[in-house]
């Protein structure tokens, strides 16, 4: 048996769409047996009535392409999840559940993959590497892909930085958060987010947290996906009120998210009367930047 704990991730951090994500201090846990034959899988907490439980399930789907490509024939499995992170709602749900799968999966059959390769494989299954790069390696993970492989740089998030989380009550998917992005940009708006992200690595590689409220700033996602997160625009310029040092959409949303080294839980708190002042419920967390990814709880094997 494997266990697995996985943390949550925020995607973009405002301007580095795509490429830029950060693992946060709230955790899925993937248990996985092999069995004789046969699939089993249970769900406890998030997703419960949301998640599937055949072949279908993206944590099996992630561990079966994993033993597919390293020749291993597990049987059968027995898959338990107990999850925290919310279901599409911007906080790396999908992500977790396939970093898991892989995760286990290569322990289960002899940790035959570097974490390299895993990485690449998260991304394949994802389709970006913005929040499975931060899921597997943790910290704040700046990522793109080239030919097929990921080159990344990891940092380390600047020490007091935390995070509010403002998880409104409804799911957004990240199609539906695509289709509503244009095709083409302005060089005026990709010349704006190109200073802005050069101006996010910085200022978080080095401390630099004054400089977030204007290193945040982004024109290429937020300004279409506003749209779909009513109240949006309020709550972040209420956080901004509140004290946040920047503020942003979490990856597709529609989970909203304020950095800051002080007055966090009156931010979070803000955050979430705001929503509700637009006739949106949300609940509030106060969260720490992970410096670890993914990684074992135990490993039992059988008794010779």
């Amino acid at each position: 048996m494997v266990r697995v704990q996985v943390p949550a991730t925020t995607a973009n951090l405002g301007p580095g769409f795509d490429c830029l994500g950060m693992a946060l201090k709230f955790y899925n846990i993937v248990e996985m047996v092999r069995l004789p034959g046969g699939l089993a899988i249970e769900v406890h907490g998030e997703g419960v009535q949301d998640i599937a439980r055949d072949e279908s399930n993206v944590v099996y789907r992630a561990a079966m392409y994993l033993f597919k490509q390293v020749g291993f024939d597990p049987g059968g499995l027995r898959i338990r999840l107990i999850n925290h992170i919310p279901v599409a709602r911007g906080l790396g749900s999908s992500a977790s559940a396939i970093v898991g799968g892989l995760v286990a999966a290569n322990i289960l059959s002899g940790n035959k993959l570097s974490c390299r390769e895993l990485l690449n494989m998260a991304s394949e299954l994802e389709g970006h590497p913005d929040n499975v790069a931060p899921a597997l390696l943790g910290g704040i993970v700046i990522s793109t892909t080239v030919e097929g492989e990921i080159r990344y740089v990891k940092i380390d998030p600047p020490a007091g930085l935390k995070v509010a989380v403002a998880i409104p009550d409804f799911h957004l998917s990240t199609r539906a958060a695509r289709e509503v992005l244009p095709q083409h940009v302005s060089l005026a708006d990709a010349v704006f987010n190109l200073g802005r992200v050069a101006l996010l690595v910085t200022a978080l590689q080095q401390g630099k947290l004054d400089l977030l409220a204007t290193a945040m700033e982004d024109r290429i996602h937020q300004p279409y996906r506003a749209s779909l997160v009513p109240g949006m625009k309020k709550v972040l310029a209420a956080a901004r009120l509140a004290g946040a040092r920047g503020v942003c959409l979490s990856g597709a949303g529609p989970s909203l998210i304020a950095l800051a080294d002080s007055n966090l839980e009156f931010i979070a708190r803000v955050m979430k009367d705001t929503f509700r002042e637009n006739g949106i419920m949300a609940r509030a967390l106060v969260l720490e930047p992970s410096p670890v990814g993914a990684r074992a709880l135990e490993i039992k094997t059988k008794p010779s």
